[in-house]
């Protein structure tokens, strides 16, 4: 390998988790031995990961179920979420909790159960990793990519886009073992909540188009919470497990990003709907659509439900709901919340 900067910062993820061929790691040892801004990078991103790896998880107690004591024991027995800017602790947490999860689906050998829509809990991991690469690269240095970017056409639709890249690589990963796709997606959300983005309030409040739309760097790191937990809650039901909501605090944090999506989506000459978010941590009404034409219709969700039919693991048909006035004006506030992710 050289020694150049960019040859190195390729390889600090693969090294925040020993996973360098002697080769690499000798040339790296002796860069960073002279090269103060690397050493220092690397130290955040080796961190980072010793951090979201928490401490050893107790055996369970003789005769005790995974299921009744496995991921309850290891969720309360996890270090807390690495701290960062309150706009990033949100993915922080679900990064943790997602990784506690895939430990109990290793420790099942559980990685072909089915999520759903064709994917395993394997090809799950792999979909997460093509997720966070865009706000990965926007961020810095990304790790090195084993699959060429998406030959999708330069005009084609983000959607497509995306969807063609989530494809590559869950075809790179399913030649890999599980293991290997949970520590590419561990160093990569490791080195994005080692990032000053993660820790600077002022730097994430810069704009940047991401998957379609221009949000906030601070809001790109709660969709990428939003997208990780919703990710988990397949796998956790993939394994018979419940996988709790985030905190209040933070589940408030992704309603509001859900807001704030939503009310541009609908526009300005939609049926004004007033939607209530009522569960843990309050309640809060917005009304969205037309801000000219009285209210029509009114709905009642949970935060948690509201999130996860923006990430579609609710559909409008079967999310719990309280709804009075117009049904197709509610329908179409919850067909559009279903479509924007």
């Amino acid at each position: 390998m050289t020694n150049g900067h960019e040859a190195v910062r390729e390889l600090l993820g693969a090294r925040a988790v020993d996973a360098l061929t002697p080769g690499d790691a000798a040339g790296i040892a002796s860069h960073l031995g002279g090269c103060a801004p690397c050493a220092a990078e690397a130290e955040r991103l080796r961190a980072a990961v010793r951090h979201l790896d928490g401490p050893a998880v107790p055996d369970p107690a003789p005769g005790a179920t995974p299921a009744a004591h496995g991921l309850s024991l290891a969720l309360r027995t996890r270090a807390p979420a690495l701290r960062t800017a309150p706009h990033a602790a949100p993915y922080a947490a679900a990064v943790a909790g997602l990784q506690v999860l895939l430990a109990e689906s290793d420790g099942r050998g559980a990685w072909e159960a089915p999520v759903g829509h064709g994917r395993n809990v394997h090809d799950t991991v792999a979909r997460l990793i093509a997720a966070d690469e865009p706000l990965a690269h926007h961020l810095g240095p990304a790790p090195r990519s084993r699959t060429a970017v998406s030959r999708a056409p330069d005009a084609a639709p983000w959607r497509a886009v995306r969807e063609a890249r989530a494809r590559e690589v869950v075809r790179r990963e399913r030649a890999r073992t599980p293991a290997q796709t949970v520590s590419t997606w561990r160093v990569q959300a490791a080195g994005l909540l080692s990032t000053r983005a993660a820790h600077d309030t002022e730097r994430a409040a810069r704009a940047t188009v991401l998957g379609g739309v221009r949000l906030p760097v601070a809001d790109h790191f709660l969709a990428r919470a939003l997208d990780t937990w919703a990710h988990a809650d397949g796998i956790g039901a993939a394994l018979g497990l419940p996988v709790p909501p985030p905190p209040a605090p933070h589940l408030w944090q992704l309603v509001r990003l859900g807001i704030r999506l939503l009310g541009p989506a609908l526009g300005p000459q939609a049926p004004p709907v007033a939607l209530t978010v009522a569960g843990d941590g309050g309640e809060t009404v917005w009304v969205l659509g037309s801000a000219e034409d009285p209210v029509r219709a009114e709905l009642v969700l949970d935060p948690a439900d509201f999130c996860l039919l923006l990430t579609g693991r609710r559909t409008p048909d079967r999310i719990p709901r309280g709804t009075s006035g117009d049904t197709a004006s509610a329908r179409r506030l919850l067909s559009r919340a279903a479509s924007l992710v």
